[in-house]
């Protein structure tokens, strides 16, 4: 009866030493992250809105960030006087499986904003989709003025619960400074 108790003792002893305490506090959830993807190419998509003509520029580092260089890095070519319907497709192409992530940013369009910086370049661009109170960017109108090159830093801004219509807060998922032409 002595060893019967013991072996009780010692089993108890035993599970409640392997339990671990759960976090699942409703008033205190555990905080989820939000993190982010691994953008290997980016592809623009013009459309010229007068001629429907089409052409693309693209930016693939498949491995990602660092270690090899990108394998494409194409120069965005447009037609002064002109005015261009954009759409930007992201996606992951490290694996076999590709991941459109643009489709990911498009529904979690209330925590995305991507933002145009031109340089030197004629050219002024207008945002053309929304999250239904701020622009998102995935699509675009590009008007180009006079004939000139430079360049245009596209960055993708994560805003979640902070996203204002501004570039200023939030971390950035993906930046690329294409070179830009205007004939």
């Amino acid at each position: 009866m002595k060893k019967l108790f013991v072996l009780i003792i010692a089993s108890s002893a035993i599970g409640f030493a392997s339990c671990k305490k759960d976090n699942d506090d409703p008033k205190n959830p555990p905080a989820t992250t939000n993190e982010g993807e691994l953008i290997t190419t980016c592809i623009l998509s013009f459309t010229d809105t007068t001629t429907l003509a089409q052409s693309i520029a693209s930016f693939r580092d498949t491995d990602g960030e660092g270690g090899n260089a990108p394998t494409q890095f194409d120069t965005i070519r447009l037609t002064q006087n002109s005015v261009y319907h954009m759409r930007i497709v992201l996606l992951d192409e490290s694996s076999a499986v590709v991941d459109t992530i643009s489709n990911e940013v498009l529904n979690e369009g209330v925590d995305h904003l991507f933002c145009f910086d031109v340089n030197n370049a004629q050219l002024n661009i207008a945002r053309s989709d929304s999250d239904g109170q701020f622009e998102i960017g995935l699509h675009s109108l590009w008007t180009c003025a006079n004939a000139s090159s430079g360049s245009i830093t596209i960055s993708l801004k994560h805003q979640p619960g902070i996203k204002d219509g501004t570039c200023a807060p939030g971390d950035t998922d993906v930046e690329i400074n294409f070179p830009i032409v205007i004939n």
